[in-house]
């Protein structure tokens, strides 16, 4: 599948080898602010095609590693790279501004424009930032409205929709940049319930068309269902990772496996055999 065309041309995307550069890099990345040290040495990859999921508790580290793979924080050490850019290399907001055209963030919080319709807020970036003509721009954010199963609000505006379709919405705006990596961080943590599930399937239809995603997320069932590869981080350090089969039905690390049971549910204990508890309460009569 030919992904969208940047400054280097067109980047083909294939099913992954073990030979194949991965797209993203973290080596070895420490990041503080002030004393209080937030990323502890991270190294992370993801592949062309491959959904990667960070799981963990709060404050351990999973948003800010999204954060140092498209510049908005820079770690103090350790390398990120980026289809092959050094974000820290990066010195002009330029430069900044062309790895961003590359990588989609949707964040917790939809951001959109309130004084803007829909198809306006999916425009407005292609037009300004990429060049398209208008007429392309509403073409393909007509199109992907339908992808994400909004084509009848067009000329809404965000506050006429529920957070569930806004955040539909934010998706869209994110790849009518035709990014080649797209990032998720907790994009259901501000979501009623029962609009949870709208999103989560909209995600789940672009990785199975093979964008690469890398998500933080505390979905435990979503993220085992549709990642490649997960990783769990703790205290700013990557605890484990590996296939998403293998880390939720055979976590290696005890706090994985502690993690993991109270994000989804320790299982029950079996129900109590009546025979047994009926000779309990005449042992103890006796």
């Amino acid at each position: 599948m030919l992904l969208p065309e940047h400054a280097g041309g067109p980047v083909l995307s294939a099913v992954p080898t073990a030979a194949a550069a991965p797209l993203v890099a973290l080596q070895d990345v420490h990041l503080a602010f002030g004393g209080n040290a937030v990323l502890r040495g991270i190294d992370l990859e993801v592949r062309r095609g491959q959904a990667v999921s960070i799981i963990g508790p709060s404050g351990s580290g999973k948003s800010t590693i999204l954060r140092c793979l498209t510049g908005l924080l820079e770690p103090q050490q350790g390398k990120v790279t980026v289809g092959g850019v050094s974000v820290r290399g990066l010195r002009t907001e330029a430069e900044r501004i062309a790895l961003r055209k590359r990588v989609g963030f949707v964040f917790q919080q939809y951001n959109l424009f309130p004084h803007l319709t829909v198809l306006q807020n999916l425009t407005i970036a292609p037009v300004r930032v990429l060049g398209r003509s208008r007429a392309q721009a509403e073409a393909t954010a007509i199109g992907l409205l339908r992808k994400v199963r909004l084509a009848d609000k067009a000329g809404a505006y965000p506050g006429e929709l529920s957070g569930g379709q806004q955040q539909r919405v934010a998706i869209a705006r994110a790849l009518a940049m035709e990014p080649e990596l797209i990032l998720f961080d907790e994009v259901t943590s501000a979501l009623d319930p029962e609009t949870v599930g709208e999103v989560l399937t909209v995600i789940g239809d672009l990785v199975d068309e093979g964008l690469t995603c890398l998500l933080v997320t505390h979905e435990m069932r979503f993220a085992e269902e549709i990642s490649d590869e997960v990783y769990f981080t703790e205290g700013g350090l990557i605890v484990e990772h590996g296939p998403a089969r293998r880390i939720f039905s055979q976590p290696r690390s005890e706090r994985t496996r502690a993690f993991l049971n109270r994000a989804l549910g320790a299982p029950a204990r079996p129900p109590a055999d009546p025979f047994v508890a009926s000779f309990d309460k005449l042992r103890f009569a006796i």
